[in-house]
């Protein structure tokens, strides 16, 4: 049987990993400026990851949830606490389109509506009505196009304004990334987040912050809506929640009433899962990651501003994305041939940076001066052909 490459973007077969590095099956050393996917959040292989899943397997891996789980409990009442939302309630399940796809759902439940608001260049994933709620024409099959879901301008507030004004009574939810991850790292402005809570308030719809990539304090706040000072009605969550072991989550705000029978998983909330989610907070407690992340990823913003080709910086703490001149095509080859490890997809020539939250300056240094050599070195090239 043939394998079905995923996201075949890199020649390279990856067999070891330890921090922000990897190695492939010849030994050779890269560093992961990718964080595979924006999952690896505290670092690959993180000795307490390791140990704490290695002693939850040694106990239970997994049983159903149809008997109390105490690490579930556990997981959420350290999760409430670092992230200031303890009166929420704790949904357990196993990847970000599954969060989000409950969340779409609860939320229909709730007002006993139909309509999704979600907006251009958004992605929540590739399950039914989570793949319906993104804007990306490629992953949505006949059988997911819906005219439940109306997309508006990313930041437009006029837009939203105008919309609600229109058809407010019928929104079930509004759906946002606070930064858009595979959209290009675009950042949702604090105002437009402002307005989309006193909008659903008016109109009675919830408010779903899709945290999937830039939760889990890798935009230097535990959640990047956090920086609006709203509260969310439902938060989803994933990737790098478990740093690399499938977990997602759905945070509750108390008013939304979620009974017994309209959420349900097979796996979501295992005992690994639940460890590994654990080994991930207890790491960004002990070492302060999102001040960590906060701060280098100024620093990293700061040093890419220095750079002569660089455009339309953005993002915040360790979710960075910026505009260079050209297809990226040429750079990632060549910044791949001096062993950097990133990525783009989202326009040809956008760059996206996702490592984890405690790379070092370091690293950070080694990966900014190679590029500013290389995006040198493509332009003189350039300049000779003319």
């Amino acid at each position: 049987m043939k394998l079905f490459d995923v996201y075949p973007l890199n020649d390279i077969t990856i067999t070891k990993a330890q921090g922000s590095y990897v190695w492939d099956e010849n030994g050779a050393q890269y560093l992961d400026m990718y964080g595979g996917h924006a999952v690896i959040s505290i670092g690959h292989t993180h000795p307490h990851w390791v140990k704490r899943i290695e002693d939850q397997l040694h106990k239970i891996a997994f049983y159903s949830n149809s008997v109390h789980i105490p690490i579930q409990k556990e997981l959420a009442e350290k999760l409430g606490k670092i992230s200031g939302k303890e009166d929420y309630q704790l949904f357990l399940v196993n990847s970000g389109a599954e969060a989000n796809e409950n969340a779409l759902k609860l939320a229909s439940f709730h007002t006993g509506r139909k309509k999704i608001v979600a907006f251009e260049k958004a992605f929540h994933g590739r399950t039914s009505l989570a793949v319906a709620a993104t804007d990306n024409p490629k992953i949505v099959a006949p059988v997911n196009e819906t005219d439940n879901v109306d997309f508006l301008p990313f930041n437009d507030e006029a837009a939203l304004k105008t919309y609600f004004q229109k058809n407010g009574t019928s929104v079930a939810a509004v759906i946002i990334e606070g930064i858009q991850g595979v959209g290009g790292i675009n950042v949702a402005t604090e105002s437009f987040l402002q307005l989309i809570r006193s909008l659903c308030d008016e109109y009675g719809a919830v408010y779903i912050a899709d945290s999937v990539q830039c939760g889990y304090g890798r935009s230097g706040k535990f959640f990047s809506h956090d920086y609006a000072g709203v509260n969310a009605d439902i938060y989803t969550m994933a990737k790098g929640m478990g740093n690399g072991f499938p977990v997602g989550g759905i945070l509750i705000a108390p008013h939304i009433k979620a009974k017994h029978g309209i959420l349900g998983t097979t796996f979501g909330g295992n005992h690994l899962a639940c460890a590994a989610a654990l080994a991930v907070l207890e790491v960004i407690e002990e070492e302060k990651l999102i001040d960590v992340a906060k701060q280098r990823g100024q620093y990293l913003f700061n040093r890419l501003k220095a750079i002569d080709g660089i455009q339309n910086i953005r993002g915040r703490g360790m979710m960075i994305g910026f505009d260079v001149p050209e297809e990226i095509k040429d750079l990632r080859k060549k910044l791949f041939n001096d062993h950097f490890i990133f990525t783009g997809e989202a326009k040809p020539n956008v760059i996206r940076l996702l490592p984890a939250m405690n790379i070092s300056r370091k690293q950070v240094d080694e990966f900014l001066d190679t590029l500013k050599e290389a995006i040198a070195e493509m332009k003189a090239a350039k300049e000779v052909e003319a």
